[in-house]
């Protein structure tokens, strides 16, 4: 698809302009120029992008959608502008963070609280990354902070410290069978009903072992995206069990009414850790990952 920046900046001015004169005004060009601009685009796209009411132009459905498209792209170039500005000017205060596995964040902001006591003026930015990619955004500099916890050929590449262990339990509402049970077996997982995040989805390549007994065989599986307000609310509602850490579990045990309960024989251990990029931190980055080390190692 032939689509420039300057194209973007035709739709969402003509968009929020209503007619092309005025469009062609705000953009320093006439309006015959434009109008003929427009043309090509619409051709190149193969449809129309505006319906004409009145003397007016407005997006039809397919100018909505590239509008949408193009406001998102617009503000994301602005915004990379700014950020390369203060970078430039060493202005720039950002801490990019992200949670493997989590969007459960009751510990965040005394980690922020701390971190701006060290560093007054300066932001934790929370980016929301696919979770088996936070490795990959780091030593690709799109990250600096990442709790990651699953094994990874490239955990290797970058500086660990390991912060705590956790255990993975399933998740029922305080009445289900399960409740009464020391552990879980892969025979109690037969027949059940599992909502999950949709990193397990079984159609990932590559994909993610379900956490679950070797030989277990659920009757059913229902991938969400990770939110995990959203399969607590599921669970609640007895829509399914989960497995979840336990640190992200915890939380919700009273103020929901469930249980949680060991999977295996042994408990399912995993060790979390603070990820950055190996060498030299940056002074910023250095008192986030030192903060985030105060507050969770245990």
């Amino acid at each position: 698809m032939d689509v420039d920046l300057r194209d973007l900046e035709l739709l969402d001015t003509v968009a929020a302009t209503g007619t092309l004169t005025a469009a062609a005004e705000l953009l320093f060009v006439s309006q015959p120029a434009l109008s003929q601009r427009l043309t090509r685009l619409e051709g190149r796209l193969g449809t129309q992008l505006f319906d004409r009411q009145g003397r007016g132009l407005v997006p039809n459905a397919a100018g909505q959608r590239m509008l949408l498209a193009a406001r998102q792209v617009r503000a994301e170039i602005d915004s990379a502008t700014r950020d390369l500005r203060e970078m430039r000017d060493g202005r720039d205060r950002r801490v990019r963070l992200a949670v493997q596995c989590s969007t459960t964040f009751q510990w965040l902001p005394p980690v922020i609280q701390g971190f701006r006591a060290r560093c007054p003026g300066a932001e934790v930015r929370i980016e929301s990354l696919p979770a088996d990619t936070l490795i990959t955004a780091l030593l690709e500099d799109r990250l600096d902070v990442a709790l990651i916890t699953k094994p990874d050929p490239q955990m290797d590449r970058l500086q660990l410290t390991a912060l705590f262990d956790d255990e993975m339990v399933a998740v029922v509402p305080a009445d289900h069978p399960w409740a009464a049970l020391p552990h879980l077996t892969a025979r109690d997982f037969d027949d059940a009903h599992l909502v999950l995040y949709d990193l397990y989805d079984p159609n990932r390549v590559p994909s993610t072992p379900l956490p679950i007994p070797h030989g277990a065989r659920p009757a059913r599986i229902t991938t969400m995206p990770v939110i995990t307000d959203l399969l607590i609310e599921m669970v609640a509602g007895g829509q399914g069990a989960t497995v979840l850490p336990r640190w992200v579990a915890s939380p919700y045990v009273g103020s929901h009414g469930l249980a949680l309960i060991r999977v295996g024989v042994e408990p399912t251990i995993r060790t979390w850790y603070c990820a950055t990029r190996p060498g030299v931190r940056p002074a910023l980055v250095e008192a986030l990952a030192a903060e985030l080390t105060r507050q969770l190692l245990r």
